[in-house]
């Protein structure tokens, strides 16, 4: 009789197990300032004129990156307007925006996928972005490291900007 419930008790033992495994599937995701960033909803455009826009949101902060386009390659920032980073918070009353553009800050934009059956586009990013606001008490630059966007679903917008 022992034996049956030992083997009934190994039984539930082993059935309980379970690995409990969080996919980020698809995800925005980095280190802001050495602590992690991850989004909670995000976006990906892929514009008329080939152009791409991806925003992320979380909590009071918006994160847009935008290319030239959705080519696989490596996109250089703070050289241009066309390729740029830019971090939007909101804290209370105050809004602070985080920018590269022509010489100012630096970064990357690097686009490791695009996966036009599905359609999503991976890649990773970094970036250093000086504030364009005008409150002299907020933090002057943001840095992101080791930023991905991974399985991104992309829309197409077929209007042309004027």
């Amino acid at each position: 009789m022992s034996r049956f419930f030992s083997v009934i008790a190994l039984f539930f033992i082993l059935v309980s197990c379970e690995d409990q495994v969080k996919f980020n599937n698809p995800a925005v995701q980095g280190l802001k300032d050495n602590v992690i960033w991850r989004a909670t909803l995000f976006t990906a455009v892929e514009a008329a004129d080939g152009s791409l826009t991806i925003e992320a949101y979380q909590k009071n902060e918006i994160l847009t990156l935008k290319t030239s386009s959705t080519s696989v390659q490596t996109y250089p920032l703070g050289v241009d307007l066309i390729n740029k980073a830019t971090l939007a918070e909101k804290v209370g009353d105050v809004n602070t925006i985080f920018s590269t553009g022509i010489n100012s800050g630096e970064g990357q934009i690097v686009i490791t996928e695009l996966d036009a059956v599905n359609h999503t586009i991976t890649g990773e990013f970094k970036f250093n972005a000086i504030t364009t606001s005008v409150n002299a008490s907020t933090v002057q630059t943001v840095n992101f490291q080791k930023g991905i966007f991974y399985k991104v679903p992309i829309t197409i917008d077929t209007k042309l900007k004027n």
